[in-house]
């Protein structure tokens, strides 16, 4: 029943055919269920195990990877290899792909969790009403229509429409839905209000939510599917998951490399088409077949086999650094998403305040006879810890608050007349509360007050130990009063109040709202002498102008609280006796912002990160917050920028569109404005991290680029989300943020460096393929650079440092290519000298080495024909395994020089000398390292095709690589001082590299 909310309970009841005094009898119950279903989520269809793994391949560079694999293994087996040599590259392409696919298939089946635990949150039993007799059931069997009573503890079983009130009150903690910061009080009547959200529905009791105050009983009217739990779930299976800007922009490279390699693949077999018949091949079968083996070595070449799982390592770096400042990553590729996040919708509850509920302001009377009448006291500390001073209206600590009467009787009133439990849990380290938010307030307030008595007041009470300290006043004070008899709290008095005795006297502490107190009180109390004057006029209207201003403007929950003599034999409580009380002082309290969410937020405005406050609180209550945490000091008012949910739905499109351009404040929201909200402002283009830590909050976290959970949260919302904040802090979202950009920065450096030496080697290739010269590298040997030799560096380069300006810059445009403009033909650049020096390194020992045959240019451009004509050397030492050992090794020097100029981008490496990056040295030696041993160890050596290299050999090698960081120093120069150049070279060409607007330094 979708309107429930807006029907009487008669209209309820006669819609579903039953007796609110015998509840559905058997037939009823069959005949329902059959209608509408069971009282469980059901299951999503889960995708195949084999439909993950596949999926994981689903990506160009992995198809002709793995192309390349498969054909370069049937090759091995046409010529007749055997043994290692034949399977070695193809067995180390898809163990690298059966990896990548590994990490692709865990994070999938990980999101599929959040699901699952949305069941968490329904109740296990339920005390239904069916054939006349009250039965415990399981939850699962209820069906709507069905009559339960719920109680204080009760977790609600299913979407209930409240019918009777059992006690005074009941009152619902239903923060995991609607994310409000205090329990809402639930009534008969039903709701006029149209477009109603949860908040609303105040005569709904909704599914997986708490009852913390009294009870009740109500009709079920919606179960499983079709409760506010069901509509979560729905909205969390209707998300799918946004490819972050990393992964986008990676996707469009790779198309853009696999056209290329396609490209330069068909071009060197059609260059190579005039030498299939020579006869060297054996025929113009084989000519083609070797030709295309060449084309396949291309294609490894230009293909940055090791680039997945470098970004990986230098991510899964980036959650270390990320853990130490409590942001628990969950999803890797989130990591740098942090860096382009143009947008924060931050809930307001629990991530922006504590969620603590404290008193911070008391108003009491000073005196009547002489000057100022009222005295205001404000109260330090903003969680549920017995920790915080008592502060004068001039700003001065109270030394001992229990000495003055009116804070003394605040302390008992506030420890007798509660409901509520303070306790410490030694797991968490933190105090926590059982009952109302506002209840334990005081009690919290008690602890700071003290006990009267003692000069070591308060330091003594520093001495217990926390459990014991968390409720030792309050324990005090209830041993003094012993409780007689009780006037719950119901909603025409608007107030409670307690019968107590004590050494043969009886007294009645009461509390409330300001006016109910106020209106029956004769008397006050003094807080000079403590002494009891009759309230006039003049200072009742003070009071209620103080109210109105705790109230009003700091949008303070104010109670006022009052005591009562009462006679020596009374035993119960009656209404007659809330009369002729005597004013204690008034309290005013509210969920406190954290102190460090200012500066995180001015941080955020300095970085241009827009920050939008999110909570299902009202208008007037955010907006105090926001003023109170003082980030929002650089707006006049609200206008225009603050709107509830309801008011900006009503809006037309353009106007929608404008105001979210402007927001800063999201108010009386429920989880489908939330995704709603973020929706929205991705269609603006919009990069949107989305804070949560409740049920309500797990669409619309699975929505946002980077869904944020609270580590206090639930367990659903930490499923859904990417990253889960340890400490709840607004401020470490931040410090996650800058170390995001930080992060990119170093993929995007260490993916250029990859880049620049693939360009190189498929410069190598096909500039001996166009030569006619022989292969200057194996298969076998470009696999092992591109494996080793590029991926240690890489990851190093990750380790860069972060700039000190990080967080001064603007957020980077979603649409930035990793490798674009003047950048791209500077790696060409670089690209294509790596390639040269690889051939010439190749020619040079067939020409010019001592060691060498020293043959003619010609001739080593002729040798397929050797065979076929005289010679004055052996067509074996074409064969020989030096040239391509020392072309592998100008390949590997070459890139470790190339990997220093990564250290930065555009700096010298005069600025940023190679031992600011470690790191980067460490894997360098490692990296020549591992390659003398395979130079130099027999087995490797044969593995690899290579062989030992001669001290002159060694020389050649360092000439022909040093001059890379001459030419990069030479292109940066002109990245620093030429902006003409660096636009006049900039590439526009829509299919080859995506447009972006360069911020080069």
């Amino acid at each position: 029943m979708e309107d429930a909310y807006a029907r009487s309970i008669t209209e309820v009841l006669d819609f579903f055919g039953v007796d609110p005094g015998k509840g559905l009898n058997d037939s009823q119950v069959a005949l329902h269920s059959k209608i509408y279903g069971k009282n469980v989520l059901p299951e999503e269809t889960r995708t195949p195990f084999w439909k993950l793994v596949l999926k994981q391949f689903d990506d160009l560079l992995v198809k002709i990877l793995i192309a390349a694999a498969a054909v370069s293994l049937v090759l091995a087996l046409i010529n007749g290899e055997t043994g290692l040599a034949a399977f070695l590259e193809p067995f180390v392409i898809l163990l690298i792909l059966a990896a990548n696919a590994a990490v692709g298939v865990i994070t999938e089946t990980n999101a599929e969790k959040a699901l699952e635990e949305l069941r968490a949150y329904q109740a296990d039993i339920a005390t239904v009403l069916r054939n006349g007799c009250f039965s415990i059931l399981p939850a699962t069997e209820l069906v709507p229509g069905d009559i339960v009573e719920v109680s204080v503890g009760c977790k609600v079983p299913a979407d209930m429409r409240m019918i009777e009130m059992l006690s005074n009150q009941l009152r619902v903690d239903q923060a995991i839905l609607t994310g409000e910061s205090c329990s809402v009080e639930k009534e008969l009547e039903s709701t006029i209000a149209t477009n109603a959200v949860y908040q609303d529905k105040t005569n709904i009791i909704f599914s997986g939510t708490v009852v913390v105050v009294g009870r009740a009983r109500a009709v079920v009217v919606g179960v499983g599917a079709n409760t506010a739990m069901g509509n979560i779930r729905d909205s969390m299976l209707r998300t799918d998951d946004e490819a972050t800007p990393l992964k986008k922009k990676l996707d469009e490279f790779g198309t853009f490399l696999a056209k290329v390699i396609a490209g330069i693949c068909i071009l060197v077999w059609i260059v190579n088409i005039g030498h299939f018949r020579d006869p060297s091949h054996g025929g113009f079968l084989r000519g083609a077949i070797h030709y295309f083996k060449i084309a396949v070595a291309l294609a490894v070449a230009a293909i940055p086999e090791g680039l997945p799982a470098v970004v990986t390592t230098c991510l899964a770096l980036g959650t270390k650094r990320m853990a130490r400042l409590n942001a628990i990553v969950r999803s890797l590729p989130s990591v740098e998403t942090l860096g382009c996040t143009t947008v924060i919708c931050s809930d307001k509850t629990g991530t922006l305040t504590t969620n603590m509920m404290s008193v911070s302001k008391i108003c009491a009377v000073h005196s009547v006879h002489r000057g100022p009448t009222i005295a205001e006291y404000s109260v330090s500390g903003t969680s549920y810890a017995p920790e915080g001073m008592i502060f004068g209206s001039s700003g001065l600590q109270i030394e001992f608050p229990a000495q003055l009467p009116c804070l003394l009787h605040i302390a008992m009133c506030s420890a007798v007349c509660n409901e509520s439990i303070l306790q410490y849990n030694p797991d968490r380290g933190i105090y926590e509360k059982i009952g109302e938010s506002t209840e334990v307030a005081l009690r919290v307030l008690a602890e700071k007050v003290g006990l009267p008595g003692f000069d070591s007041m308060p330091s003594a009470l520093h001495m217990l130990t926390k459990h014991e300290r968390a409720s030792y006043c309050n324990q005090y004070w209830e041993s003094q009063f012993k409780k007689v008899s009780v006037l719950e709290f119901s909603r025409d008095r608007k107030m409670m109040s307690v019968l107590c005795s004590r050494k043969q006297t009886k007294i009645m502490f009461s509390k409330g709202a300001p006016e109910s107190i106020v209106s029956r009180c004769s008397n006050i109390l003094c807080n000079d002498d403590g002494s009891t004057v009759p309230l006039s006029v003049a200072v009742r209207d003070e009071l209620e102008s103080r109210f109105h201003s705790f109230a009003g403007k700091e949008t303070l929950r104010c109670l006022s609280l009052a005591f009562k003599q009462m006679p020596i034999g009374q035993q119960t409580l009656s209404f007659e006796d809330e009369k002729d009380l005597t004013f204690i002082g008034l309290v005013g309290m509210l969920d406190p912002p954290r102190e460090e969410v200012r500066n995180a937020m001015l941080s955020c405005m300095t970085a241009g990160i827009r920050v939008i406050v999110v909570t299902g609180d009202n208008k007037s209550t955010a907006e105090s917050l926001c003023h109170k945490i003082g980030a929002f000091d650089h707006l006049e008012d609200f206008a225009g920028r603050s709107y509830t949910a309801s008011e900006f739905e009503e809006l037309p499109a353009l106007q929608q569109t404008l105001a979210l351009q402007r927001m800063a404040l999201f108010t009386r929201v429920e989880p489908s404005h939330k995704r709603m909200l973020v929706e929205a402002l991705q269609h603006q283009n919009e990069v949107v991290a989305m804070t949560g830590d409740g049920v309500n909050d797990a669409p619309a976290l699975k929505k946002a680029d980077i869904g944020i959970a609270m580590g206090s949260g639930t367990a659903v919302a930490k499923s859904a989300s990417d990253m889960v904040l340890a400490d709840d802090n607004f401020a470490s979202i931040v410090a996650a943020v800058a170390e995001g950009r930080a992060i990119y920065n170093n993929t995007k450096q260490f993916i250029r460096y990859m880049i620049s030496s693939n360009i190189g080697e498929v410069v190598c290739i096909f500039v001996a393929a166009v030569l006619g010269i022989p292969d200057t590298l194996a298969p076998v040997q470009l696999l092992w650079v591109n494996l080793v030799t590029d991926g240690l560096p890489a990851i190093a380069i990750g380790f860069n440092k972060q700039d000190s300006d990080v967080m001064k810059a603007k957020p980077r445009k979603v649409n930035e290519a990793v490798v674009s403009g003047w950048l791209f033909f500077r790696y060409l650049v670089i690209g294509a000298y790596v390639g040269l020096a690889t051939v010439a390194g190749f020619v040079w020992w067939f020409v010019y080495s001592d060691t060498g045959p020293k043959v003619a240019y010609k001739e080593l451009m002729n040798f397929d024909s050797c065979s076929t004509r005289e010679t004055t050397y052996p067509c074996s030492i074409f064969d020989d395994r030096h040239p391509s050992t020392v072309s592998m090794t100008v390949l590997v020097v070459v890139e470790m020089f190339n990997a220093l100029n990564n250290l930065s981008e555009n700096q010298s490496l005069l600025v940023i000398p190679p031992w600011s990056n470690l790191w980067l040295v460490a894997s360098i030696v490692l990296t020549m390292l591992l390659h003398i041993l395979i130079l130099y160890v027999h087995p490797l050596s044969i593995l690899f095709s290579v062989t030992p290299l001669s001290w002159a050999e060694w020389k050649v090698v360092l000439y022909l690589s040093f001059p890379v960081i001459i030419i990069d120093e030479i292109l940066k120069f002109f990245s620093r001082n030429s902006t003409g150049l660096r636009l006049g070279l900039r590439f526009r060409r829509p299919d080859l590299l995506p447009k972006r607007e360069l911020r080069d330094k």
